[in-house]
């Protein structure tokens, strides 16, 4: 009879209930391996329902428990992150050895309970009880899921005395601990010292390298993996690749491309997870052609990789037309569209002053968030402000129930470049008296504000504050600012001095500041060492010949205006003619003036 079991429990899933009703209806009493072998089933099947139905019949038929069966309930309920019911049975076994203990902690472990799963460990080492190679392994993970540096390093003293040391699961724990908590030259060392290495000890590698910003490391060890035969998965392939990213745009872009001629030799491309990994890496080279090529290529098109090319597109600011073709598939497809996507598309509608459609979207915010975050409502502040509805935007600060800098600064900003000046200052005293710390950019936005609003003295006042009050190192932009500040306001000779006594090289656009108020204001002496300068530093820039011409004209000297103007005929020195843009459709079409 006890055959007729055995034959029932090693069948495939569709006897399971068969063999759940031949062992309870029996009148002879099943022994322990039987047991054991049906809870491996479930174990094996995921068979919540059946495990704990095979558990009550245990406890309803008084079958006495011993360390093996009670092991097997306690990975049973752990594999359901049934952790309470896990302990309870851990609890009542008459004995325990180093798997019930070690079922018990990686338990924990695996579910995400690192703290327990360390006490465990701390419990069964008090208990005398020796730790096997799967309880390092356990124990390791939990340690480096809360980067704690100083229980591992005591286990890690724990493996070089036991006789687990040369152990290859071992080992990649402890790299993979190493790794994860920012000790890459100890992962390195150990990783080194194995004997024999799996792909999981290269992935654990690679993947830390590419986690703590060594790309250089992550790509040469990719090599070397290679080069011993190792062929990669798609683990493997999504870490280098997240490297390759970190070289930057024109290095970067080589490697991709590499990475991407492996993936297609080794029949990866068809696989979604690495065709979404490739379309991010491209979209972050600034490749967005062959991100969109790789994308429309897909067959089982991801929210990840349109989430990474709709991201894209809104950095560039450029193909919104594309971008809105996108959104609208996903939209049509009913796929989550969540607010990083949604975050985009709006910033793509205030870099191209598209109103209509940052409405729309507002709307569908809404109705996706009940409550829009703090990097939602930034985003529309912006897009109203950046589309000339300022009263739109300072609704959306209103309604915020959670401000931050960001928020603050984009108010500023909006008031500034709306000519409303006082606004803007008036907003920047609320952000302080509310808490708020002002940076550089808010900085630079309230000088941009004072400089084209004629608030000398209050403009003086902010870098000053920028600089005493808050610390702030003063950047090329925040000098340009200040410069054009005092050249706006007639004090020419103010602004000349501020550059000769700044601790930076001055560039095209302090000069340019400078010429222009000297255009308006008629310093002839001052404008011309502006457009020596600038000439020095753009000899190829027309605008600053036009407007040196344009003051000697003015003060009547006709003949070395001239002479100015001749100079752009004679190194026939483009300049870019004005033009306005109107929306055609979903696009932006130039209108450039002829004749």
């Amino acid at each position: 009879m006890n055959r007729t079991y055995r034959d029932l429990v090693n069948c495939n899933a569709k006897r399971l209930t068969e063999a759940l009703i031949l062992a309870f209806n029996n009148p002879i009493k099943p022994d322990y391996t039987i047991y054991s072998n049906v809870i491996q089933l479930c174990i094996d099947l995921k068979a919540h329902k059946q495990g704990r139905l095979v558990h009550s019949h245990l406890i309803t038929t008084g079958f006495p428990s011993n360390v093996h069966l009670g092991t097997k309930l306690i990975i049973f309920y752990t594999m359901f992150d049934d952790m309470v019911t896990a302990h309870k049975m851990f609890d009542k076994l008459p004995e325990r050895n180093v798997v019930s203990w070690t079922a018990l902690l990686s338990g924990y472990s695996r579910n995400g309970y690192s703290q327990e799963a360390l006490n465990v460990f701390v419990d069964m080492r008090r208990e005398g009880v020796r730790a096997n190679q799967f309880t390092y392994g356990s124990v390791l993970r939990a340690c480096a899921s809360v980067s704690c540096m100083n229980l591992g390093k005591q286990i890690q003293g724990c493996v070089q005395k036991s006789r687990f040391a040369d152990n290859m699961y071992v080992q990649s724990a402890l790299v993979d601990f190493n790794s994860k908590c920012g000790e890459m030259e100890d992962a390195f060392r150990v990783f080194e010292s194995m004997s024999e290495r799996d792909l999981v000890s290269w992935n654990v590698m690679i993947s830390g390298y590419a986690f703590r910003g060594y790309d250089i490391d992550a790509v040469l060890l990719f090599r070397w993996m290679f080069r011993q035969g190792i062929l990669p998965d798609c683990f493997t392939l999504g870490s280098v690749l997240k490297a390759c990213v970190g070289g930057g745009k024109c290095g970067g872009l080589a490697k991709v491309s590499m990475i991407h001629g492996c993936i297609i030799r080794l029949g990866y491309v068809s696989y979604s997870i690495i065709s979404g990994s490739l379309v991010d890496a491209y979209v972050k080279c600034g490749n967005l052609a062959s991100a969109n090529y790789l994308y429309k290529k897909m067959q089982n098109k991801d929210k990840i990789s349109c989430t990474a090319l709709i991201t894209g597109y809104a950095r560039e600011g450029k193909n919104s037309s594309e971008c809105l073709e996108l959104f609208c598939q996903l939209h049509r497809n009913h796929r989550e569209i969540d607010s990083i996507i949604l975050c985009s598309m709006i910033n793509i509608c205030a870099n191209t002053a598209s109103l209509s459609l940052g409405r729309q979207l507002h709307a569908i915010a809404i109705k996706y968030q009940s409550t829009l975050d703090v990097a939602m409502s930034n985003a529309l502040v912006d897009m109203y402000a950046k589309t000339g509805e300022i009263e739109n935007a300072n609704i959306v600060f209103h309604h915020m129930t959670e401000k931050n800098v960001i928020s603050w600064t984009s108010m500023i900003s909006a008031y500034g470049v709306h000519g409303q000046g006082i606004d803007a200052i008036s907003y920047f005293k609320k952000m302080e008296c509310e808490g708020f710390e002002p940076n550089d950019i808010t900085f630079l936005s309230l000088l941009f504000a004072c400089s084209h609003n004629g608030l000398t003295a209050e403009g003086w006042e902010c870098f000053t504050k920028m600089v005493r009050k808050y610390k702030i190192v003063p950047r090329d932009e925040h000098y340009s600012c200040l410069v054009d500040l005092f050249a706006r306001s007639g004090c020419l000779n103010e602004s000349y001095d501020l550059i000769c006594r700044m601790n930076i090289k001055p560039n095209a656009s302090l000069w340019g500041s400078v010429l222009g108020a000297c255009s308006i204001y008629g310093n002839m002496d001052l404008g011309e060492v502006a457009a020596k300068h600038l000439c020095n530093i753009e000899p190829t820039n027309a605008v600053s010949y036009v407007v040196l011409a344009s003051m000697y004209s003015a003060a009547g000297l006709w003949d070395i205006a001239w002479k100015a103007r001749d100079v752009v005929q004679t190194k026939r020195l483009p300049k870019d003619p004005g033009y306005s843009l109107f929306h055609s459709g979903n696009d932006m079409v130039a209108l450039i003036p002829t004749g």
